[in-house]
C-alpha cells in the first residue's frame, strides 16, 4: 500500500501544471470591481470622491461597510486610435503607450493612490479590514501587427510579429508595474494579478500560457473575462488563467431574452467559471430592471452563494446611482450594495 500511494503522489507530481501547483500562494478576492481609465477619451478621473461609494457602503440605516475587496483598472484604446486590444481600432499600441497606461494607474492622488487614500479614511470609521484590498491591472494584448513595439530590457528591439517577443513585451509591462507600484509604497492594497484584456483566445492561444507561467512565479494571479461564448472560454484553465469570469452579455441589448442569464449560469458551473455582472449608465434611463434581473438569476441558480464575481460598470454607473435624489435609483443602488456586501462567498 506504502509503495502504490508513493506512486500516485508521484504521478500527481508530474502532471500537475505549474499553474495549479503555484495557485496556493496567489491572493483571493471575492467581489473585483472593473475602474475603467486610461485613455485620452475619459473625461472622469478616479480621484478620493469617485472612488469613495466603490470602497464602502452606507446603508439605510446609516451603518457603514466595506463594498468591493478587489479594483480592476483597465483600457481597451487610447482614445487616439490606437488600441491595447484587437478589434477596437486599427493601430496597435507600443511600449510608450503600454507605460503610461501603467503610470496613470500608480499615482498618489488618482485611481491607485486614490483608493489607498480612501481605505485608509475608512479605517478610521471601520477599523482595519480583515485583509488589503487588491489591485488587478490590464495587461495589454501584444498585436501580431506591431514591428516596432520598442525594446526588451536587455535593449532589444521588439518585434511583435514574433511570439517570443510578444511574451518579452508582455514580461516587460508585468515588470515595470510592479516595479512602480512597490516604489508608490501604498499602505492599504497589495498588487495582486494582472487582466489579460484580450475577451478571446483567437490571437493570443499561442501566448496566454508562457504569460501566466511568468506571472505565477510572480506569486500574481492571471484574469481573464471571456464575452459570452467567446472563443477559448471552456478551456481557460488550460490556457492559463488562473480566475476566469464568463460575461453574460445579457443587460446591453433589450432583445436578448432573460433565458441568457439561465445559459450563462449554466455555462459558468460546466466549465467552472466565476461570473461577471454587467450595467452600464443606462440603469438610469429605462435599463435599470436588467441589472434587477442579473441579481435574480445568479441568487436563483446558485452562483451568487458559490461564484466569485466581477463588476462591469460602465465608466461611473455605479458612482452616479451613489449621487442621484431619484427614489428609484436610490432603491437601484441600495439593493445592488447589499447584493456586493452580502455576499456569501465572502
Amino acid at each position: 500500500m506504502k509503495k502504490l500511494l508513493l506512486l500516485m503522489g508521484l504521478i500527481l507530481f508530474v502532471v500537475v501544471s505549474p499553474q495549479t501547483l503555484s495557485a496556493a500562494k496567489l491572493m483571493t478576492y471575492h467581489d473585483m470591481v472593473l475602474l475603467y481609465s486610461g485613455g485620452y477619451h475619459r473625461t472622469h478621473y478616479w480621484d478620493v470622491a469617485h472612488t469613495k461609494p466603490y470602497v464602502t457602503y452606507v446603508d439605510e440605516n446609516g451603518k457603514e461597510h466595506w463594498m468591493f475587496d478587489a479594483f480592476l483598472y483597465l483600457e481597451i484604446h487610447t482614445g487616439r486610435g490606437k488600441m491595447f486590444a484587437s478589434g477596437y481600432t486599427d493601430r496597435p499600441t507600443d511600449q510608450q503607450d503600454w507605460k503610461r497606461l501603467a503610470d496613470h494607474y500608480l499615482q498618489a492622488d488618482t485611481c491607485v493612490g486614490a483608493l489607498d487614500k480612501t481605505i485608509e479614511a475608512a479605517k478610521q470609521r471601520l477599523g482595519k479590514p480583515e485583509t488589503k484590498h487588491k489591485v488587478v491591472i490590464g495587461l495589454p494584448e501584444p498585436l501580431k501587427n506591431q514591428k516596432n513595439w520598442g525594446t526588451a530590457s536587455d535593449g532589444r528591439k521588439l518585434d511583435l510579429a514574433k511570439d517570443d517577443d510578444r511574451i518579452e513585451a508582455c514580461r516587460w509591462y508585468i515588470d515595470y508595474v510592479c516595479k512602480r507600484f512597490k516604489e508608490m509604497k501604498y499602505k492599504n492594497v497589495e498588487l495582486a494579478g494582472f487582466y489579460w484584456i484580450a475577451e478571446e483566445a483567437t490571437n493570443t492561444r499561442t501566448i496566454i500560457y508562457r504569460v501566466g507561467e511568468y506571472l505565477n512565479k510572480l506569486d500574481l494571479s492571471f484574469n481573464w473575462i471571456p464575452w459570452f461564448r467567446s472563443d477559448g472560454f471552456e478551456e481557460w484553465k488550460e490556457l492559463g488563467f488562473n480566475y476566469a469570469y464568463l460575461q453574460p452579455n445579457f443587460f446591453f441589448n433589450e432583445t436578448v431574452p432573460y433565458s441568457r442569464l439561465n445559459d450563462a449560469c449554466k455555462l459558468a458551473k460546466e466549465f467552472d467559471l466565476d461570473m461577471e455582472m454587467e450595467f452600464d449608465e443606462r440603469v438610469q434611463t429605462g435599463f435599470g430592471y436588467r441589472l434587477y434581473d442579473y441579481m435574480k438569476a445568479f441568487k436563483q441558480n446558485g452562483c451568487w452563494h458559490t461564484k466569485r464575481l466581477a463588476y462591469y460598470q460602465g465608466c461611473l454607473a455605479l458612482y452616479n446611482l451613489y449621487v442621484s435624489d431619484k427614489k428609484e435609483d436610490k432603491d437601484l443602488y441600495h439593493t445592488f450594495c447589499k447584493f456586493v456586501v452580502e455576499h456569501p462567498v465572502k
